[in-house]
């Protein structure tokens, strides 16, 4: 790939998607606050050229990124059909499959580089998944959850705990307008799912995101962006350690990405957030819904989960 990715298929701009496929051009890149957390990263790739395996496996060598089962990370071209599951492949030999010139698969080499204990913890749940359910040849909401977050995950940080709140309950415009200043000087939004980069080369509204949200000090947010990248890594990964972390993909707030301040110049006007179709209003929270009622007369729950 060469030449350059249109400054109008970049967030910030517009939020249409294009016909053609971006091109590489690292400046654009940084330039759009959709890429931001993967900057320290951008800035050490070429200017004139996509990158190759090598340079990204020198930059996996560098962190020393390992597995979920404590191998060192490769990244590797597409091989041919093979019967080993990918998330095997990746816990018991270290190789991330990487098609060339591919943007997916760059992002996602990329976040396993940027955030590597966390991408080492969820490769780790899928494999111990996938060995406890296979028998019976299920996936599971554990590993539903696990796919949902890798592809579409955001993290968003925030000094004021209410405004995670807002977040949680779907008051977007109460949010993002009017306490947009407020969100600008105290919430961070660090995306990590690969698929949401690759969305956001040629955006569109309606990108979604799921969210976990961490309280942190006002002081967190002054520290330099790899520092801070650092410790969101290990807070996430010890979150997904958790048991109820892998209970339900609605645990994970949705956040429609093109709304956070600055990520689309049409969200400067407060008619932007009037659009329902984009900010959907959200459903209520559960212990306010009608419990499903079983055919014996009991409450039985539901399970909810997106299949890959």
């Amino acid at each position: 790939m060469r030449g350059l990715i249109p400054s109008c298929a970049i967030f910030g701009t517009i939020t249409v998607a294009t016909s053609a496929p971006p091109v590489w051009n690292r400046w654009d890149l940084l330039a759009a606050p959709a890429f931001a957390t993967l900057a320290p990263l951008i800035e050490q790739l070429p200017e004139d050229h996509f990158p190759t395996l090598a340079q990204l496996n020198r930059m996996c060598d560098e962190r020393e990124v390992v597995s979920g089962g404590g191998v060192p990370v490769e990244f590797v071209p597409q091989e041919g059909k093979s019967e080993e599951p990918y998330e095997t492949r990746v816990h018991t030999r270290g190789k991330v499959l990487t098609r060339t010139d591919n943007w997916h698969d760059l992002f996602n080499a990329l976040v396993w580089i940027s955030f590597p204990k966390s991408k080492a913890a969820l490769n780790r749940h899928h494999y111990k998944e996938m060995l406890a359910h296979q028998s019976a040849g299920k996936r599971g909401t554990p590993r539903d959850v696990l796919t949902l977050f890798d592809e579409g995950g955001v993290i968003v940080t925030s000094t004021e705990p209410e405004l995670g709140t807002l977040l949680r309950e779907f008051k977007w415009k109460e949010l993002f307008w009017q306490r947009r200043e407020e969100v600008v000087a105290s919430m961070r939004f660090y995306v990590f799912g690969h698929s949401i980069y690759e969305k956001a080369l040629q955006p569109y509204r309606g990108i979604t995101a799921k969210t976990v949200i961490f309280d942190v000090p006002a002081r967190e947010l002054e520290r330099a962006l790899p520092q801070q990248l650092a410790t969101l890594d290990a807070r996430l990964a010890k979150y997904f350690a958790e048991p109820q972390a892998l209970a339900s993909t609605e645990a994970y707030a949705p956040l429609p990405v093109l709304g956070i301040p600055g990520w689309d110049a049409d969200n400067a006007d407060e008619r932007y957030y009037d659009d329902t179709q984009h900010f959907r209003p959200g459903r209520r929270p559960a212990e306010e819904r009608e419990e499903p009622k079983s055919g014996r007369g009991g409450n039985e729950p539901q399970r909810k989960g997106r299949k890959k």
